[in-house]
């Protein structure tokens, strides 16, 4: 029986972080993705650019190189695509981790990491230890109103094109809806942005807030703040407004109100990770969670606010992660 020195489930920018710093560490990981490499920010708008600038999102020790002051979501793809090749990573793409068990027989502790391939053939891997950095996008933060499911409803956004001489409402206040409206409105669609703040979020990149407010004052994109929306029907949606609500005419609606990490699966693999705002137990200097062998890196070691943890804090999990292994090796 083949037993892996450690199994990094996810291939984001932190999984693969992780799996570098591990290596530098005498390691060798493999890493179990079920899509393929940064499969979250093959998911961002075609257009994104990041906020970012490149040397805060480099990892492995490779520069990310570009001529543009903030790389674009196509030069983050083909930047960690390199990196995953030139440091010969092994990764299993396109294979799904169902179950983590944890086992101790007269070896000593072992987990038993269960998967299953495209094909529906299913896979165990042995490991001494496991880390989860399986990122968030796949959980977006549901509003629990009805409509939520119908077919013209999404919680994501690639490119303003099928939307063109649409009337769209977006329901959020970050970065994200602002992004999109204004994309939107470039292609022609009638833009309605719905957000219960005050005002959108103080986030808000700063080189695009001034192009927003004018696009608002314009009327080109009209904004309700202190509003939510209750209820989506087939044409339009309702909005209230402190005590009054009102319904806006609609074909399409992007609820771009965040993504939150799988409590579930952590709490599953034995992890203490209470639903709510509270980030599951882990050891800050080691990323250790309370189950001993398994670590968390990234944006699945926050709470309920996803943007507590991007790629420029997350990458470094990976190396308390290495240093507390490689101590663990040496009998330290």
């Amino acid at each position: 029986m083949k037993v892996e020195d450690v199994v990094i489930i996810g291939a984001g920018p932190c999984g693969l972080s992780a799996a570098a710093e591990l290596q530098d560490q005498g390691f060798d990981p493999v890493i179990i993705e079920k899509e393929n490499i940064v499969h979250s920010i093959s998911c961002y708008p075609t257009n994104l650019v990041f906020f970012s600038t490149p040397p805060m999102l480099e990892i492995a020790g490779i520069p990310f190189v570009t001529p543009n002051e903030k790389p674009t979501r196509l030069e983050a793809l083909h930047y960690y695509r390199i990196v995953s090749e030139r440091r010969n990573m092994r990764i299993r793409r396109y294979e799904k981790v169902t179950a983590v068990e944890k086992k101790t027989d007269r070896t000593g502790d072992l987990f038993v990491v269960h998967s299953v391939k495209r094909s529906g053939d299913k896979q165990v891997t042995y490991a001494k230890a496991v880390v989860v950095a399986t990122g968030y996008f796949d959980h977006p933060n549901l509003l629990g109103i009805p409509g939520e499911d119908l077919p013209h409803v999404s919680h994501f956004f690639r490119e303003a094109h099928p939307y063109a001489g649409m009337r769209v409402v977006i329901i959020g206040g970050s970065n994200s809806a602002v992004d999109a409206a204004l994309e939107l409105e470039r292609a022609g669609a009638q833009v309605t942005v719905v957000y219960r703040g005050e005002s959108v979020s103080a986030n808000i990149k700063p080189w695009v807030r001034p192009v927003f407010e004018s696009m608002v004052a314009k009327e080109r994109i009209h904004l309700r703040l202190s509003s939510q929306v209750i209820a989506i029907g087939l044409e339009d949606v309702t909005v209230q407004t402190g005590e009054q609500t009102a319904k806006i005419g609609c074909d399409f609606v992007l609820a771009l109100t965040g993504f939150r990490p799988d409590r579930t699966f952590l709490r599953s693999m034995g992890v203490e990770a209470p639903d709510g705002t509270i980030p599951p137990t882990y050891n800050p200097d080691t990323m250790e969670t309370n189950v001993p062998g398994l670590y968390l890196a990234g944006v699945v070691s926050s709470g309920r606010d996803a943007n507590e943890i991007f790629i420029e804090t997350g990458r470094f999990h990976g190396r308390k992660i290495a240093a507390h292994l490689a101590s663990k090796r040496q009998g330290g």
